[in-house]
Formats: C-alpha cells, structure tokens, sequence
C-alpha cells in the first residue's frame, strides 16, 4: 500500500519532536498570519532497482564489508528511503564503522551528519513503526549525537533524549534513560543557575522509570534496570543538586501549587526520599497532602517521619503501620521491614512499649525472611534483647530483686542471635553482651532461691515468656 505525506512548506510549522527543534517564538495574537500552503507529497516508488540493490546491500552487511554495502545503501537510501527499514537498523551499524575507519575529518563530518539525517528520514518513513516508533527513533538520535559529536551537542542531544524518554514512558530504551541523566547533569555543570531544575526533572524521570522496569517481574533485565537505576541515583546524589536546601528552594512553591495534584505531590516526596531529604518540611508537606488525597505507603511513611521529628511517636507508629499494610511488592516489603523496625525503635526508645516494640522487632525479621536477607536482622534481635534488659516482670520485694535480673540471661541470648544472623551488627552486639552480663544473678543469689533455680535453665515469666540458660 501506497502511503502519503504531509510536507509542510513552511519550517517554521514543522513538528519540533520530529527535528529536535527549537520551539518557536510566540507570535503577536493580533496579528494575521496566512496559512502556509500545503501540499501532498507520495512517497517515493519502490523501483525493482531498489529492491535489487537493498539485496546487495544485505549481502554485503551480512559479510561485514561495510564500503561495499555503502555502494548499495546510498543508492536505495536515496532514491527508495522507505523501501524497508533495514535501511535504518543496519544502516546506523555500516555508518558508525564507516566512521570509525575514515581518517579525513571532513568524510568524518559528513557521515556524522548523514547519521543523524538517517534517524530524521527513519521517522518520516517508519515513524509509526509499533515496535519502534518515532519517540523510540529520537532516542537513536540523541545517542548518534553524542557517539559522533560528543559533548560539542549536549543539548541537542539532551532534547532528543527526553523527548524519546517522554514518549515512550516505562518502556524506554534503559540506555537512553541512563544517558539522559549523565548529559543533563553535564549541563547542569555548566550553568547550575539556570539548569539544576532541568536536571531534577530529567533525573526523576528516568529515576521512575527505571525503578518501573526493575520492579517488573516479567522482565529478564530487572536486575539490570535495578542497576542503572542506582547508577542514575548516584550521579544524582554526587552532583550538588541534592542538597536538601536547594531542594526546599526549588519544590516548596511546587506543593503549594499542586495541593490537589496527587501525581505531582507522590513525585515530590519519592524525589525527597531517594536523596535522603526526609526531614525536610517540603517533604513532610508533600506526604501529608498526597496522604489526605490517597493513602500510599510512600506518603504515610513520610507522614510518620514527620511525626516522629515532632514528637509524636504514638502517630509514627500508627503512619507506619498504614505504610506496613499497603507494601506490595519485593521492593516495597524491603521498605516494610526498616518501616517495622522504626516502629520498633519508637515504642521501645520513646514509648517504653516494650512488648510492642518486640512484636515490631520480631516482624521485621520475618518481612526480611521471607525476602531471603539476613542483613537487616540483627539490629531487630538487639532491639528485642534491649526491651527484656529494660523489663521489670517480678516483683518488688527481695526476691522479684533478685528474678528480674534474670532477664540479662534472655537480653544476652538476643545479642548472641543478633551477630550470628547478621555479622553487620557483632561489634554492637558484643559491647552489649559484655556490658549486660555483669548483671547475671550471682551465685550467692541463686543460692538465696533454690526453688527457683533448681536446674540448668529457667523460664523468663511475665510478656517475655522464654526459657534461657543459666549462667
């Protein structure tokens, strides 16, 4: 079938994602401006010479003898350029060893031009393409900027990429949304007054979307994307445009416009999170608003961090406890667990629950469990062996003196579990078995209560309930 296309006459209505362009100059409403003419303009015949030579051609790129193939190419290129896309796809690879073997800088510079010339007729021809359409074809073309021009056209390069990225979403090409962040943060270097929010919202964007194709079980290159997604968070992280303060300058006016605005709000507070600005009162804000429109566990984590800086731990704890029911995912379950253990530390540091702090402790090493990952654990298993130090389950006379010490005999087993999971932890756990197995009861005191330590273990009464050796 024939298609037809459209060839504006007049450049300035040209369509600015095809070319990469600069958008156009705002136009005086009052005045009256003639539309352009317009005219229909069939694609090119398909000659039986053309199809004859884009044989050659794949013969010839079959056996990697790219000048041949050249020969052939430049012939159906020139007068069939929408014969079949091969031209494209294997023509981009003939170009760039073309490139790489030439040695006069002017046959360099026209096959670097002829390259980026390749992609703009790609998309005339075979924008529509459903597999690799015109937004996936600009990405080919920020790229070929950067392979034959480098950083002489970063910002060429750079439009083309977040175009690419903006129309492909989710399912843009991994190297593309890593590429973006590095060229956008070499702008940012050159002019960070004027450039830092460009880079954010290029960062956040393939920040998301790499953290989408990690998290998709379906795809074979999730640990890959997790990858790259970290790769972009540090190249984030170590420019200078992380700072909390700088943030706080740039995004307050921005919740406060979006109040309403659930995606934008949900942007904001994830953007706060990844680089560890969550005790700023923008991010603070952002949570409480997305969390009074939506619930998320993104918002009510934020919500109860913000809770705990204002003391109210009882509030955190609930915050938590809504972000711990609304963890879906394997990713999410790993921020569940830290989300359990924070609960874990409030109602133990700050509440003196030391029951529930337990309860805390011990799901967070379960949620850590299931996910295969010690590291993690220890630090739950210190929290519990802290809550039974701290507890007082007999009574106040002589005797319950002398049995609430046995609750060192439970604290110490904790800590001894705590290193042997989790080796992260051994300094820590080893200082505190140290210190709390100077107040074991001593043998004069064991003797004073025969009935009670008749045997080699004793049990540990009250909400503690466990059974420890005697020592």
């Amino acid at each position: 079938m024939k298609f037809k296309t459209i060839l504006v006459l007049a450049l300035a209505a040209a369509v600015p994602a095809l070319a990469c362009a600069k958008k156009p100059k705002k136009v005086d409403e009052n005045v009256t401006v003639q539309a352009a003419p317009v005219v229909e303009e069939e694609d090119p015949e398909i000659t039986q010479e053309c199809l004859e030579e884009l044989n050659m051609f794949n013969d010839a790129i079959r056996i990697k003898d790219y000048a041949g193939a050249y020969e052939h190419w430049i012939q159906v290129y020139t007068n069939c350029p929408n014969a079949n896309k091969v031209l494209y796809s294997q023509g981009t690879k003939m170009i760039n060893a073309l490139y790489q073997a030439a040695t006069d800088p002017a046959e360099k510079e026209r096959l670097a031009n002829l390259a980026l010339e390749m992609q703009d007729k790609r998309i005339r021809f075979f924008g529509d393409d459903p597999k690799y359409p015109a937004a996936y074809i600009l990405g080919e073309k920020g790229l070929a900027y950067l392979d034959f021009f480098g950083d002489a056209k970063l910002a060429e390069a750079r439009q083309c990429l977040r175009q690419s990225v903006d129309g492909m979403g989710a399912k843009s090409k991994m190297e593309v949304l890593e590429t973006l962040v590095e060229v956008s943060r070499k702008l940012y270097k050159q002019d960070p007054d004027h450039l830092m929010e460009q880079f954010i919202s290029d960062y956040e964007v393939a920040s998301t979307h790499l953290s989408t194709q990690a998290a998709d079980t379906d795809n074979k290159n999730a640990a890959y994307a997790a990858a790259k997604r970290d790769r972009v968070d540090d190249l984030f992280g170590t420019s200078g445009a992380a700072d909390c303060a700088k943030l706080d300058e740039i995004f307050a006016p921005k919740v406060e416009a979006n109040k309403d605005n659930l995606t934008v709000l949900n942007s904001i507070a994830k953007l706060f999170k990844r680089v560890r600005c969550t005790d700023s009162d923008v991010y603070f804000a952002a949570c409480e608003l997305a969390h009074k429109l939506q619930p998320t566990q993104e918002s009510a984590a934020g919500c109860a961090s913000m809770s705990a800086k204002k003391g109210d731990y009882e509030a955190a704890v609930a915050y938590y406890d809504q972000a711990i029911n609304l963890a879906i995912g394997e990713e999410a379950l790993r921020d569940a667990a830290d989300y359990q253990y924070n609960a874990a530390v409030y109602c133990f540091a700050n509440l003196k629950k030391y029951q529930e702090a337990r309860r805390y402790a011990l799901a967070s090493i379960n949620t850590l469990s299931s996910l295969g990952v010690n590291e993690g654990q220890g630090r739950c298993y210190i929290i519990i062996g802290m809550c039974y130090a701290s507890a007082r389950p007999y009574g106040n006379d002589a005797r319950g003196a002398i049995l609430n010490k046995t609750v060192y005999w439970a604290a110490v087993d904790k800590f001894i579990k705590a290193k042997q999971v989790d080796p992260s932890v051994e300094a820590t756990a080893n200082e505190y078995i140290h210190s709390y197995s100077r107040y074991f009861p001593t043998r004069e005191e064991r003797f004073d209560l025969p009935n009670d330590f008749s045997g080699s273990t004793f049990f540990v009464g009250g909400w503690i309930g466990e059974t420890t050796t005697i020592r």
